[in-house]
Order: C-alpha cells, then sequence, then structure tokens
C-alpha cells in the first residue's frame, strides 16, 4: 500500500476497527468485527501502550509491527469473546469479603491510560 502520510499522521485520520483493519491489510469477518469493534480497539491500543518502548526507529518496521499487533488482537477475539478476555474495567469483577462480586471501577482506573 503506498501511502504519503507518516504513521502518525494516517492512524490519526482511522476512526473505526474496519478502518485499522482495512488500512494494515488485516483480513476480516465484519460479524466478528460488529460485535467486537471497541474490544479488537482497546486491546490494539493496550498493546501498543506495553510495546512502545521497544520499537525500532524505522517507521517501516513500525508499521508492520503495529499491524501484527492489530492482527494478533483481531485474533484474540476470532478465538476467544469479550467476557473471557476482560479487556475493559467492567468485565474484571472482583470478589467481594460478603461473598458475590464487584464490577465497581474507581475513577482513577477509567481515566488511566
Amino acid at each position: 500500500m503506498e501511502d504519503t502520510l507518516s504513521l502518525a499522521e494516517a492512524m490519526e485520520d482511522l476512526v473505526s476497527a474496519e478502518d485499522f483493519l482495512d488500512y494494515f491489510e488485516v483480513p476480516y469477518d465484519p460479524s466478528v468485527v460488529h460485535v467486537n469493534r471497541l474490544h479488537i480497539l482497546q486491546r490494539f491500543h493496550d498493546y501498543l501502550t506495553k510495546q512502545a518502548p521497544n520499537l525500532p526507529p524505522e517507521e517501516a518496521q513500525q508499521r508492520g509491527i503495529y499491524r501484527l499487533w492489530l492482527e494478533r488482537a483481531y485474533q484474540d477475539f476470532v478465538a476467544s469473546n469479550s467476557i473471557t478476555e476482560k479487556v475493559f474495567a467492567v468485565f474484571q469483577n472482583q470478589a467481594k469479603p460478603e461473598g458475590g462480586f464487584s464490577s465497581f471501577v474507581s475513577l482513577d482506573k477509567v481515566f488511566q491510560q
């Protein structure tokens, strides 16, 4: 794919999971993306955040790595589901001392990046 935009510029223009998957040329099943689009994008973001310090300086290599992380994020939801993957804090239930579970999410975790 010939692109005149830098990777950062191109990513600023991407707004949907389908946009990201198309841009990075990751084949996908629309029915999987339809149900999991936010989870896929959050997982991709999590992978990027975790691995960003290890990125090579060359943009072409970065694009390839981003593609691999996006494909991995997508595949996480092909093989599993949002409840099992627990991407968002609301799915990360905690056992309460008196029994049962709580999905309380403190504000500091909501706004944490």
